[in-house]
């Protein structure tokens, strides 16, 4: 064999096919549609054996006087250096064989045929000796090169994945279960990555080049990518994919994950049902959109809903939704988009929550101002490490947008907005908790009153470095919106949930 092959790499077709990553100005046209397989006479360059690797010795061609064979050089993720020689001679060979237009119009199971008889044709041709399973490997590496994302699709295809993280053509990691391990894969060349770059983000509209070298979009399934390109990215091209799970969690699932309690789950299915004004914070990966998209489970089906995104992440089930996503400027610098262009537009589209995806600049203020207006129970996230740093940096933010506002304003405006603030982390062992149902309750002189209903207390690790906690009710027997829940119906589900958190918590004690 050729190696290892990288952990999860079962490839997975995608959704729509794509460009190959380049077309030769020599490229001779194909055959129609089943007539490719046949290519006598094709100008394939040089047709002399290819050194087979040391695992397959027994397919090379007799000789008389066997030269010696080539050394397999190992590669840093398990493949041999051998294995991207033959697949580099391969593909180069099919991209001169075939119509890239002819292709382009077939289905994806008619050109991965049409693709697997000319590789078929070549191996044969240039005498390269491999086994069926090794042949099997190739062709599926060059099928995804052609139709999809390359060295990406079996990674996409776990959904055990949470991030994928390109750091060159030579260096990927992922992260799953909260640990990055390295993938076990590699890109062609710092060519081959940034065309795959570029696939993704002119799906949704967007450019990454000299030009434009920083770039946000989105795959079909929803997962969020960044690419930031040369001459800013100095070792090749930076691709990260935050990806999305097929299945939608819900907040039943972040119990049995250990994220929150039964009872801190019911609060937090209450504080969306009661349209309180929710802000989740939490710092990078700590799941904070994946909460938001937990909270909004509990919207009801009649309401308007309207999400601004940079890209577009949540996956909201209601019916009547309207999704709302940022433009960057063009060549020209003209065209863009911003979010507080997006938030202000809403106010104009009768909506009855506003969803900002992430808050992280002057659209807080016009948040704010809607909250404030009529549209209750909106919501929004930000990054801060704790419920009174994301008070101060909402204030920060306001401040930035270049508002003249006396900071007790700011913060007035703050306190008859925010409802709920739930704070999320990512622990040093890769797990991930809500470590805080805060209340903002007022003002006192120019200081913001909050109150914790509940919070998270690590308590220690077990043998295996898995940190040991649970969540504590403080106590709080009516919390700040409790009017707001009896306006709704909810106040004995509510007293019900924080009575079993105070009971649970004297148990634990006792």
């Amino acid at each position: 064999m050729f190696g290892k092959r990288g952990e999860g790499s079962t490839p997975q077709p995608p959704a729509q096919p794509a460009v190959p990553d380049a077309e030769p100005a020599n490229a001779a046209p194909a055959p129609a549609a089943k007539q490719a397989q046949v290519i006598p006479g094709l100008d394939l360059g040089d047709t002399s054996t290819v050194q087979p690797s040391e695992a397959a010795p027994e397919a090379a061609a007799p000789a008389a006087a066997p030269a010696k064979p080539k050394p397999v050089r190992e590669g840093k993720n398990g493949r041999s250096e051998n294995y991207y020689d033959i697949k580099t001679t391969i593909f180069n060979a099919l991209i001169d064989a075939i119509d890239l237009t002819q292709l382009g119009q077939l289905e994806r199971d008619a050109a991965r045929d049409e693709i697997r008889d000319i590789v078929n044709e070549i191996i044969s041709l240039k005498d390269v000796a491999m086994s069926i399973a090794e042949q099997e490997e190739l062709l599926e590496d060059i099928c995804n090169d052609v139709l999809g994302y390359g060295p990406l699709e079996p990674l996409l295809a776990r959904d055990d994945i949470a991030d994928i993280m390109v750091n060159g053509a030579d260096t990927c990691f992922i992260e799953v279960d909260g640990k990055m391990l390295d993938a076990g894969v590699r890109f062609r060349d710092n060519a081959q990555l940034l065309n795959i770059c570029q696939r993704i983000v002119s799906q949704v509209g967007r450019r990454v080049d000299e030009a434009s070298p920083i770039c946000d979009a989105r795959l079909m399934d929803g997962s969020r990518v960044n690419v930031i390109a040369p001459p800013l990215a100095i070792d090749g091209a930076a691709l990260t994919i935050r990806k999305f799970k097929k299945d939608r969690l819900r907040l039943d699932d972040l119990v049995k994950f250990g994220s929150i309690t039964p009872d801190g789950a019911e609060i937090l299915q209450i504080v969306g049902r009661v349209r309180c004004n929710v802000l989740v914070s939490g710092g990078t990966g700590s799941g904070k959109t994946t909460l938001l998209n937990c909270l909004t489970g509990y919207v009801d089906h009649e309401e308007r809903v309207i999400t601004c995104e940079d890209a577009a992440e949540l996956q909201l089930q209601q019916p009547h939704v309207v999704r709302l996503e940022t433009r960057p400027p063009n060549l020209e610098g003209e065209g863009e988009i911003s979010m507080r262009d997006l938030v202000k537009n809403c106010l104009r589209m009768r909506p009855e929550r506003i969803i900002v995806g992430e808050v992280r600049g002057p659209e807080a203020f016009d948040l704010l101002q809607a909250m404030n207006t009529g549209h209750d129970g909106s919501m929004g996230t930000l990054h801060a490490n704790s419920p009174r740093e994301a008070l101060s940096r909402l204030e920060s933010m306001i401040t930035m947008g270049g508002f003249s506002l006396p900071s007790k304003t700011i913060k007035e405006m703050i306190t008859g907005s925010i409802d709920v603030i739930v704070q999320a982390a990512r622990l040093r062992d890769g797990s991930r908790r809500i470590t805080h149902v805060t209340e903002v309750v007022g003002m006192e002189g120019d200081v913001i009153i909050t109150q914790d209903l509940f919070v998270y207390e690590i308590v220690g690790e077990d043998a295996n470095g898995q940190i040991v906690g649970r969540h504590r009710s403080t106590g709080i027997a009516r919390p700040n919106f409790w009017d707001r829940a009896r306006y709704y119906g909810e106040e004995a589900r509510l007293a019900t949930a924080l009575e079993n958190a105070e009971v649970a918590d004297e148990d634990y004690n006792g």
